[in-house]
């Protein structure tokens, strides 16, 4: 079986990995959250996987790096849903922390590939 760029970058293995933490972790939320922060937080978290494989699947340099900000602004954009679900008391704070490391690796290695994206425009 083939393995695509896309599998072997760490960064799409933790953004992954995340989602998969995001996934559980709303679990726990209340039913009326369902269809607010649930699947919002559950958007997110798959669309930064998302985007990063999709990017790697551009041969435009210019597509790439757009895609890889695209999955920039879902993570930030997780985040900030992680930050109001903690407010709420949804999320547990030691939850929340943990979160924010997974989030802080994933910003460095994306803006490390965008990046590494530009040096190759030049």
């Amino acid at each position: 079986m083939k393995t695509y760029s896309f599998e072997k970058l760490d960064v799409w293995q933790e953004a992954r990995q995340l989602a998969g933490t995001i996934y559980k972790l709303t679990r726990q939320f209340p039913d009326e959250e369902k269809f607010g922060l649930v699947s919002q937080m559950r958007r997110c978290g798959i669309s930064i996987s998302s985007n990063i494989a999709e990017g790697t699947s551009r041969y435009s340099g210019k597509d790439q790096i757009r895609f890889y900000e695209i999955a920039y602004g879902s993570l930030m954009e997780l985040l900030n849903q992680a930050i109001i679900s903690c407010d709420l008391m949804f999320l547990p704070e030691d939850d929340l922390i943990a979160i924010r490391k997974e989030v802080d690796s994933i910003a460095h290695k994306l803006t490390r590939l965008s990046d590494a994206q530009r040096k190759k425009e030049i």
